[in-house]
C-alpha cells in the first residue's frame, strides 16, 4: 500500500514558468551553474546552487552557500515569484521529447513506505553526496527537487489523466533543450480522493532517477522526527516532493562506456581475449547501436565492431542478466582490468543523450575504446528492485529530465 498524498504546492507565478525552471542541480559543474545563472538570474538553479551567487574562493558547501539559497527562496516568495495554492492538490506534469510524451502525477510520497521498502531501490547511495541536499532542505525548509517514481500502469490513473489533460493546463511551454512542459493542477475533491485511493492499492513504487535526492529528502524528515518526537506522522516533513509516472510511458536511454586504455594489450591480443566471451564482427565508420539485448557496439581505431554475447554467459539473473554486468563481469574487468567502475579513474560514462558520436570523440581525445550499450528496460529495473537487489553503477539515463523549481514542497506546514 503506498501513501501517496496531495499537498499544497508553491509554484512560480503565471508567465514565470518557463524562466523559473530549471534541469536538476547535480546536471552542472560549477563553472555551468554560474554561465546559467549569469544569462538567467531567475533561473531556479540559482538557489539549488547558491554557489553561483559567490565567487570561486567561496566553498560550494560553505554554510554561507545554504544561508544565501534560504533567504533567496523567501525573498523570492515574498516578492511574489511563487504562488501557493490554497487546498492540497495532485498536479500532473507533462514532458514531451521527440514527439513523445510522459505524464506523471506530482505529489508528496511518504518517508515511512521508503524505510519500509514501499518505495524500491535500485542504486547504493554515498553519505558524502547526500550531506549537501540534506543540508540545503533543512535550511530552506522546503523540498525543490522533485524525486523521479515509477508505478505499474494503474487504469484507473489513466482514466483520471486524460480527464484531465483535457483541460487547460495552468503552464505550457518548452525549455530551451526543447523538452515541452505542460501543468494541470488536480484539485477536485473527488478526483483528489480517487487517485489516493488508487495509489493505495500499489503494492510498491520505484526509485526511477533520484536516489541520492531521495535518500537526502528522507534523512532531513526523519532528523525532523528524532527534533519532535512527538511528531503525529502527518507533518510535512513526514513527506518527500515526488512525480510519479506509470511505466509504460517511461523512457530509458542507453548508458554507454569509455575506456582510457587496453590493459596493455595490443589491439591483436584485446580482440583475441574478448572473443571468447563474445563474437567480434568488425563493422566500419558507422556507429553501432545495439539493436537487442546481449549486442554491444565497440569504437577501437577508427572502427566500429558488433560485439554479441555467446550464449554460455547470458543469464537468466536479475542483475548478473542486465547487459551492463555481461559487459562489466566478461570484458571490462577480467580483460580490461575494470574491477571497480565507479572509481576506476580508467574508465567513465556516457549518457546516451550524448549520442554515438561522443563516444568517437571521446576516443579521439582522451580514450582508447568505446562501448555503445542496448538500453536497460523498465521491466529489468523493477525486476532487481523487487529481488531487493542493486543495479551495477550507471546502469539507467531517463529522458527527459524533470525540472526544478515548478513545484516547491513547503516542509514547515
Amino acid at each position: 500500500m503506498a501513501d501517496i498524498r496531495p499537498f499544497a504546492a508553491y509554484r512560480p507565478a503565471p508567465g514565470l514558468e518557463a524562466d523559473i525552471a530549471a534541469l536538476p542541480y547535480d546536471v552542472y559543474n560549477r563553472e555551468e551553474a554560474v554561465r546559467v545563472v549569469k544569462e538567467n538570474p531567475d533561473s531556479f538553479l540559482a538557489i539549488d546552487r547558491a554557489e553561483t551567487g559567490f565567487g570561486p574562493e567561496v566553498d560550494t558547501y560553505a554554510p554561507q552557500v545554504y544561508q544565501r539559497a534560504a533567504a533567496l527562496l523567501h525573498d523570492w516568495i515574498a516578492g511574489g515569484k511563487f504562488v501557493k495554492d490554497p487546498n492540497p492538490c495532485y498536479y500532473l506534469y507533462e514532458l514531451t521529447m521527440d514527439g513523445r510524451s510522459q505524464t506523471g502525477i506530482v505529489a508528496c510520497a511518504s518517508v515511512d513506505d521508503y524505510c519500509n521498502n514501499v518505495i524500491k531501490k535500485h542504486e547504493n547511495t554515498r553519505a558524502d553526496k547526500e550531506a549537501d541536499r540534506i543540508r540545503h532542505v533543512d535550511i530552506c525548509n522546503m523540498q525543490t527537487g522533485p524525486i523521479f517514481l515509477a508505478y505499474r500502469t494503474n487504469p484507473a490513473i489513466q482514466t483520471i489523466t486524460y480527464e484531465v489533460m483535457r483541460g487547460r493546463p495552468v503552464y505550457d511551454f518548452v525549455s530551451e533543450d526543447g523538452i515541452g512542459h505542460r501543468v494541470w493542477v488536480i484539485g477536485e475533491a473527488d478526483k483528489v480522493s480517487q487517485i489516493r485511493l488508487e495509489f493505495e492499492k500499489l503494492k510498491a513504487v520505484y526509485i526511477a532517477d533520484g536516489h541520492h535526492r531521495c535518500a537526502s529528502a528522507v534523512r532531513v524528515g526523519q532528523m525532523r522526527r528524532e527534533a519532535n518526537p512527538g511528531y503525529t506522522g502527518k507533518e510535512a516533513f513526514n513527506y518527500f516532493l515526488s512525480v510519479l509516472f506509470p511505466d509504460e510511458e517511461l523512457r530509458i536511454m542507453d548508458y554507454n562506456r569509455v575506456v582510457r586504455d587496453l590493459n596493455g594489450y595490443t589491439t591483436e591480443e584485446y580482440l583475441n581475449k574478448i572473443s571468447k566471451d563474445f563474437v567480434v564482427e568488425k563493422g566500419g565508420r558507422e556507429p553501432v547501436s545495439p539493436d537487442r539485448k546481449g549486442k554491444f557496439g565497440m569504437y577501437l581505431d577508427e572502427s566500429w565492431y558488433v560485439l554479441t554475447a555467446k550464449p554460455h554467459i547470458i543469464s537468466t539473473d536479475a542483475v548478473e542478466g542486465l547487459d551492463v554486468s555481461l559487459l562489466q563481469n566478461h570484458l571490462l574487468g577480467p580483460v580490461l582490468g575494470i574491477q571497480d567502475p565507479k572509481t576506476d579513474k580508467r574508465t567513465d560514462f556516457v549518457g546516451g543523450i550524448r549520442g554515438l558520436k561522443e563516444l568517437e570523440r571521446r576516443v579521439h581525445e582522451d580514450m582508447k575504446v568505446a562501448f555503445s550499450m542496448y538500453p536497460t528496460s523498465i521491466c529489468e529495473l523493477f525486476a532487481v528492485a523487487d529481488a531487493g537487489r542493486l543495479m551495477p553503477p550507471k546502469s539507467t539515463w531517463f529522458e527527459p529530465k524533470l525540472r526544478s523549481g515548478l513545484f516547491l514542497h513547503d516542509l514547515g506546514e
